[in-house]
């Protein structure tokens, strides 16, 4: 039996515009897989996809095309009718957990909420696994009782994640989670969801722009650029020995924990294209400082670096891979 959990391939997502024949080309034949108990963290810049793919991935807004496996079923194309039994075994926790959360609703039984739509779970039953929940995510009982708006952030976004759990998922996607909690705060929201991770065996994807925290949870990390993985790698790599240009930028960006450290700097030029017209061949040619004639007209297929590390670039399948970096 297989541990891949979820499976995309050529997944593609294009927005109309209201114009014709003109559309927002959000994500652009992505391919990617998420095993149990792993943790596949996506990074990029803003508007290069990462939400996108991570709400289409689960369903929430239908493909344009491509193909999505979960737990060994194709769900591309079927109903929500079809899809909403699997939902128990598909979770997502938002970025904003101020607007994830009905206001007006008690804390209990925001957290009660899907054991009783899934499990159809009442009274003390009920009770009592709403109680866990909140145990489980280190959340006082007392705050049950209470709205949303007597919480704080962190807190919230514990909410957020135990309803998550609550229906035991094989697969969480975490959209950003931790960016408006303080530094604490994340640091306590990312020990939580590494005990989740290593209890439950879940896969995670979890969607940051900020390397430092996807250093602290992930297993793999993938680089996407303007709806496309560039660049995919055990995070160590990244860390050390990143190979594609676009990669290399991210982490020159980065700053470090020692301030002793030395930094590799260089800037790329002009700004991210848009994403309705895309440019031809290799997306990233316009900025890259070592970007050749190739890179204008062939979109560059995926190179094997090493075991569980490829990137896609032209200057790597001609066995070149270096930046010239500003010290």
């Amino acid at each position: 039996m297989t541990d891949v959990i979820l499976s995309a391939k050529n997944l593609v997502k294009r927005f109309p515009t209201g114009k014709a024949n003109s559309f927002v080309n959000a994500v652009n034949g992505v391919d990617l897989k998420i095993r149990r108990g792993q943790v596949l963290g996506m990074v990029g810049e803003s508007g290069s996809g990462k939400s996108t793919i991570g709400r289409t991935i689960l369903r929430l807004t239908d493909p344009t095309s491509g193909e999505i496996n979960f737990a060994g079923q194709d769900i591309t194309k079927l109903s929500p009718g079809k899809i909403r039994p699997m939902r128990k075994d598909m979770q997502m926790v938002f970025q904003d957990p101020w607007s994830a959360l009905n206001p007006r609703m008690k804390v209990g039984d925001l957290i009660a909420e899907p054991l009783k739509i899934h499990f159809k779970m009442r009274g003390s039953e009920c009770v009592d696994h709403t109680e866990h929940l909140a145990k489980r995510v280190n959340l006082s009982v007392d705050f049950l009782n209470r709205t949303p708006n007597a919480l704080s952030g962190g807190q919230l976004q514990r909410v957020c994640i135990a309803r998550a759990i609550a229906t035991n998922p094989k697969l969480i996607v975490l959209d950003e989670p931790t960016s408006s909690l303080d530094l604490s705060v994340r640091a306590g929201i990312l020990e939580l969801l590494q005990e989740i991770r290593d209890e439950t065996q879940a896969g995670f994807l979890f969607i940051s722009h900020d390397l430092g925290t996807i250093k602290l949870i992930s297993d793999e990390i993938a680089v996407l650029y303007l709806g496309r993985v560039v660049e995919q790698m055990p995070k160590e790599k990244l860390f050390e020995a990143p190979s594609h240009p676009y990669s290399q930028a991210l982490l020159s960006a980065h700053l470090p924990s020692d301030p002793n450290e030395k930094l590799n700097k260089f800037t790329l030029a002009g700004e991210i294209p848009s994403p309705i017209n895309l440019p031809s061949g290799c997306a990233f040619h316009q900025r890259c400082p070592v970007a050749i004639e190739d890179c204008k007209t062939s979109v560059p297929k995926n190179e094997i670096i090493s075991q569980g590390h490829f990137a896609s670039c032209a200057q790597i399948a001609h066995g070149k891979n270096i930046i010239q970096r500003d010290s």
